[in-house]
């Protein structure tokens, strides 16, 4: 189990943890970016992370785990394999959270839902709301990184590997965009 300066180091090695002037999905705006993207390209890296995050569910009957395109895909199939359960992934549909690709959910299933990271937990909450379309249970909620440092409450067990405090504002108090002296970058995957 890594501890708290060594999962740190892997996000700092991976060139994950970013600092400038950044449009989150959310819309907020911050002056650090988790793009977990980069660590998930090292497989050493992603086991490690993704077996922390599984032990953390592994003896809560787990029979599918389920995360977001595009940043929940690598983590749900990485925690799937180390529980030895299906990975399955949701998508966006005419700006929609869906299963596609023949994924479905039996009644009564036992998810897990994974995600990168979290800031306010929109993308998880829609996740959520898939699953108990089909009549599933979601157990727990995953994340790799949560911004929130706990703030955010999905209503279920819920875990991180790393839990941090980095700051952000709404667009219209955000001081980065005051002084004016670096650009705004939107890096993550989702158009708003």
């Amino acid at each position: 189990m890594l501890n708290y300066e060594e999962v740190v180091k892997v996000f700092m090695d991976s060139g994950a943890l970013m600092e400038g002037h950044f449009l989150l999905t959310s819309g907020r705006h911050s002056d650090q970016y988790m793009q977990c993207a980069r660590v998930l390209q090292y497989p050493h890296y992603t086991e490690k992370l993704a077996r922390q995050l599984a032990d953390k569910f592994r003896d809560d009957n787990i029979e599918v785990v389920i995360g977001p395109a595009l940043g929940g895909i690598v983590v749900a199939y990485e925690v799937a394999r180390q529980l030895n359960v299906p990975a399955i992934f949701t998508e966006r549909l005419d700006g929609e959270m869906v299963l596609r690709r023949g994924f479905l959910l039996d009644a009564g299933q036992r998810a897990l839902v994974v995600e990168d990271v979290v800031t306010t937990g929109g993308s998880v909450k829609e996740v959520m709301n898939v699953v108990e379309k089909f009549g599933a249970k979601v157990v727990g909620v995953g994340t790799l990184v949560d911004r929130s440092n706990g703030q955010v409450d999905f209503g279920v067990k819920q875990e991180a590997v790393l839990s941090m405090d980095i700051s952000s504002w709404e667009s219209s108090n955000c001081p980065l965009c005051a002084k004016g002296k670096l650009p705004l970058v939107k890096p993550g995957s989702r158009s708003k």
